[in-house]
């Protein structure tokens, strides 16, 4: 009988994790960010072209804006955009499917390796409905589709150790997916999976056969070699270059340390170099993940992963996630040294980057959590010998939890979305209906970058046809600042705000330096707000969800 009832509390933690993530999803998220887009339009344009949209084939890095997006979110998103067009629904949906699935697989997972349905299904619960995996799981982010990739691998892993020796190949398949999804599983993966063989080995060598395993580590090696060779290309350090601790600022402050101090020059440099200065902050970074503030009170600062003062996960869990983890420490049983070494290794890559504690780039980090939480409400009311104590503990844990969870979803689809859609990029969408609808009534249309790159909003939203696009005999693109901009094509050319208030009477600079005239030309001029010539007349406004302006449109 209570066996019957754990499973009818799974299907239910189920259906609410599917609801949460699905509810109001075009909107909540407010509006589609620039990756999003970015997502969904070069989906389209392999979908249209078999080409992404810098004209390469089938590629397995996306240029995008020069920040190299890793390839398997976008080809997930391919058939969802054949299916459902090209709109908020089909870039959004593999990772509420990847969102939703990680709950079933949390909850099977730890089943097999703990043996034990309470915390299988205190881990299931947790994993549904927490802030860190809900808001990953409603917006379109590698990272979220990444982590289903790894929780997949480690079931089928534990399916194989059982003696169902196929499912090591399909655990190693999925490893290998997640490298090529998000590049903080390029980090976490490897030495995970070098972990988890160390720590199995007499388990895989008993019931598997030479052959069994060299087949599977082939499947692993056609993932890993080719991951290896990108990295040491330009393209895939690009994304790291944008983020690193050591860059050109950080160089400047060395510099500026050295220059103040009165030590001689060989103690200066030994003093003040590279190293001295990565250390102690990636130290930093790495401790500040374990930081009850990020994890429980405030969250990460990042508002399209993290609510403003919002923990990544409920207050109430504090107690329960360290006595998890302090239990583990202490008993040491082969599943909880697994989960620690988890926990541990998921923030390396996210420490290595400036802006820590990170909440997307630590996501991995969040399995493991909830599993440390789970455990640790077990050991508490395994401590409550008292039955009705037990349950009464139980039930205002529960009762607290979930109040805290309302709050946060009337927050997330409240004040949130109104007063952060700035954040979501809100009003281009709009912006684009607005210039789709007058498109012949102007010769040229000049839209700042001060929110994105507008271009990428035009694209998708239009949709534009990828191989016009790439074809256009007014599309200029360059590269510049370790960034891809683009400067025009067709009648639309855009604008750094400072260019749009210094250029010569009705005419404008771009990035590359040319010259848009205005002079006899129909425009139209697209700015954020009291950002445009004092010669030119407001014609009319769009608007965040707060009521303030977020793009003032102008003719000459």
């Amino acid at each position: 009988m209570q066996t019957y009832i754990y499973k009818y509390f799974f299907v239910a933690i189920f259906i609410i994790a599917a609801l949460v993530r699905l509810i109001g999803l075009s909107t909540n998220p407010p509006a589609l960010n620039w990756d999003e887009v970015s997502h969904g339009y070069n989906a389209y344009s392999i979908l249209k072209t078999g080409k992404d949209e810098w004209g390469k084939s089938f590629p397995l890095i996306f240029r995008a804006y020069g920040d190299y997006k890793l390839p398997a979110y976008i080809y997930t998103t391919v058939p969802f955009v054949w299916l459902l067009g090209l709109n908020a629904w089909s870039v959004r949906l593999p990772s509420v499917l990847a969102g939703t699935a990680s709950v079933i697989l949390i909850y099977f997972l730890i089943k097999k390796v703990t043996k034990d349905e309470k915390i299988s299904v205190f881990a299931a619960l947790f994993m549904a409905l927490e802030s860190w995996t809900v808001l990953v799981s409603r917006a379109a982010l590698e990272a979220n589709l990444a982590n289903f990739f790894v929780l997949a691998a480690v079931f089928f892993f534990f399916r194989a150790k059982e003696g169902k020796t196929a499912n090591l190949m399909f655990s190693f398949l999925f490893f290998g997916l997640s490298v090529w999804t998000y590049n903080t599983a390029r980090v976490f993966t490897p030495l995970f999976v070098t972990g988890l063989l160390i720590l199995y080995k007499k388990e895989l060598f008993k019931n598997f056969t030479k052959i069994n395993l060299l087949l599977s580590l082939l499947v692993l090696s056609l993932f890993f070699l080719p991951m290896i060779y990108q990295l040491i290309m330009p393209q895939g350090q690009a994304r790291y270059g944008l983020v690193a601790i050591i860059n050109d600022n950080a160089l400047y402050e060395i510099g500026l340390l050295r220059q103040n101090t009165n030590y001689s020059p060989l103690i200066t440099r030994f003093i003040y170099n590279r190293v001295t200065y990565f250390v102690p902050r990636f130290i930093n970074n790495y401790i500040s993940h374990f930081d009850p503030r990020f994890l429980f009170f405030r969250g990460s600062g990042h508002y399209q992963f993290s609510l403003p003062g919002v923990g990544l996960l409920s207050f109430v869990h504090v107690l329960t996630f360290y006595w998890g983890v302090l239990a583990s420490l202490r008993e040491r049983k082969k599943w909880q040294i697994l989960f620690l070494s988890w926990l541990l290794l998921a923030p390396l890559a996210a420490s290595v980057t400036r802006e820590s504690p990170h909440a997307l780039r630590s996501l991995i980090m969040a399995p493991a959590a909830v599993v440390f939480i789970a455990s640790g409400l077990k050991h508490i009311l395994d401590k409550i010998k008292v039955i009705f104590y037990k349950y009464v503990f139980l039930a205002l844990y529960l009762a607290i939890l979930l109040l805290s969870y309302a709050a946060y979803i009337n927050y997330y689809t409240g004040e949130y979305r109104n007063n952060y859609s700035w954040s979501w990029q809100y009003g281009t969408k709009q912006l684009v209906d607005y210039i789709k609808n007058r498109y012949e009534n102007y010769d040229k249309f000049l839209v700042t970058k001060k929110y994105g790159e507008p271009h990428e909003f035009i694209l998708f939203y239009w949709p534009w046809d990828p191989a016009d696009y790439r074809n256009d005999e007014n599309l200029k693109r360059f590269y510049q600042s370790n960034w891809y901009w683009v400067d025009s094509f067709d009648k639309f050319y855009f604008l750094n705000d400072w260019e749009i208030v210094k250029g010569p009477q009705y005419s404008f600079y771009l990035e590359s330096g040319d010259l848009v005239d205005c002079g006899e030309a129909r425009c139209l001029l697209i700015t954020s707000a009291g950002n445009a010539p004092s010669d030119w007349d407001k014609i009319d406004e769009i608007y965040f969800l707060n009521g303030d302006v977020a793009y003032e449109i102008y003719e000459e």
